[in-house]
């Protein structure tokens, strides 16, 4: 497994005070798919786990978690763990385009490039935040691979493979729409896109005029040929850490579990989400000692260390409520707190 390329590079974001920028490194490995670049920032702290990401279809790292990692509140996260942002295959800045006919790795692929990443970095275990497409990537992850994964923090994801009416749906969109608006219409809400709101536009610009929109559209299509993940209550396959699962009020593809958040809770509600992040963190045992100043008990903690994923439908437990939407598919039980100062 060999390292193709390594380069020097500063994070730019709003620092509280006394705060000094992160050193980031981008890397790029080969694996049994393809090569892979990621992008650590920080440095390995001991006994805690690295926080790695992986994006949905159409964004990278940065334009899908950068809102959230520049939150002033997050800084304090960042500072106590180190970061690995996976860009998947051909999504990265400057991304040259594949070649006609290339076979682009199936999301059960893409989970398996993970382990040469934390083999080359030594890392031993990771709290995996994923958006779509990523959640999925990392919740197949750590089915394949439990011991290695302490937490996951999925974001609109969706376990199941599509039907046959989402896929006559799909032909029929694909027959009146280009490619990014089918990738907007997965993204966001029809809501949110009839509204045109400023930052509507901003990512139908990017990913209009992106120029590796062919590789999107070969990423696009692995997921939409995504395997069932076989979620179910009391089966057999569970995953096996404590999950946070989370899906925007006017996200395409769920009901509501956020509070006044939109189809991607990550860019439209950041404030909330570190609450719930600092949240659940402190239910795994890490950060003890942070403050919760934004966290209420009725809206913004409609979050939760155990989440449950049945059938078509995917929920949490708010904390201000204790009824049930199934079983999580973890083994030990989630803590489930409210915290307020």
């Amino acid at each position: 497994m060999a390292e193709l390329q390594e380069v020097q590079i500063t994070e730019e974001k709003p620092l509280l005070p006394g705060q000094t920028p992160q050193a980031a490194k981008t890397h790029s490995v080969e694996t049994p798919y393809g090569s892979v670049t990621f992008t650590v920032y920080g440095t390995p702290k001991p006994k805690r786990p690295a926080i790695l990401t992986y994006h949905d279809v159409g964004l990278n790292y940065k334009s899908c978690f950068q809102p959230l990692f520049q939150f002033g509140d997050m800084q304090e996260i960042i500072q106590n763990f180190v970061r690995v942002h996976v860009d998947a295959p051909g999504m990265e800045e400057g991304a040259p385009v594949f070649p006609l006919g290339y076979q682009y790795p199936s999301l059960d692929q893409l989970a398996d490039m993970i382990p040469c990443i934390l083999q080359y970095l030594n890392f031993s275990t990771i709290i995996g935040v994923g958006v779509g497409a990523g959640a999925y990537v990392l919740s197949r992850y750590a089915l394949n691979h439990p011991d290695t994964v302490e937490g996951l923090v999925l974001i609109n994801i969706d376990p199941n493979a599509k039907g046959w009416m989402d896929w006559a749906a799909h032909k029929l969109t694909g027959l009146t729409s280009s490619r990014s608006e089918m990738i907007l219409g997965h993204l966001f809400s029809q809501e949110e896109l009839s509204g045109n709101s400023e930052l509507i536009q901003k990512y139908r610009n990017i990913i209009t005029n992106a120029p590796n929109l062919d590789n999107i559209e070969l990423y696009w299509n692995s997921y939409n040929n995504r395997r069932d993940l076989n979620f179910e209550r009391g089966g057999d396959i569970t995953l096996k850490c404590p999950v946070m699962l989370v899906v925007g009020d006017q996200a395409p593809h769920e009901d509501a579990v956020m509070a006044d958040s939109g189809g991607q809770p990550q860019l439209t509600q950041p404030g909330k989400l570190t609450e719930a992040f600092k949240y659940f963190l402190q239910g795994m045992g890490y950060m003890a000692s942070s403050c919760m100043t934004r966290l209420s008990r009725s809206r913004t903690a409609s979050l939760t260390s155990a989440a449950s994923i049945d059938g078509s439908r995917s929920r949490s437990r708010t904390l201000s409520q204790s009824s049930e939407s199934g079983t999580l598919p973890s083994g030990p039980p989630g803590h489930t707190m409210e915290v307020s100062c």
